[in-house]
């Protein structure tokens, strides 16, 4: 007997500037900060560009970019290990500056 994939792998997904924006109205879990909630979600979900576009909007709806998590750290922090991260660090990095 063979088994079938649960999901099917999604390649060149489009990424509409609506549906980009809806993950400003992503809800955390109880306890968990809401922008670094969101953050974490578009990170781990959308390509680079998308990120970029995703950090445009969170500037400005006047988010926090710098906002933690439970372990102290922002996203930038939490990502700077992982191996694909350096283009996401990089927007993280650029949206960060202005407001220093």
């Amino acid at each position: 007997m063979t088994l079938k994939k649960d999901k099917v792998k999604v390649l060149d997904e489009v990424w509409t500037k609506d549906r980009i924006r809806s993950f400003l109205a992503v809800q955390p879990a109880a306890g968990v900060d809401a922008d670094y909630h969101a953050l974490e979600k578009a990170y781990q979900q959308m390509r680079a560009e998308d990120f970029r576009v995703f950090i445009e909007f969170f500037v400005a709806d006047q988010r926090n970019i710098d906002a933690r998590n439970a372990n102290g750290k922002n996203l930038a922090e939490t990502i700077a290990s992982h191996r694909k991260s350096s283009a996401f660090s990089d927007i993280l990095r650029a949206a960060h500056s202005p407001a220093q």
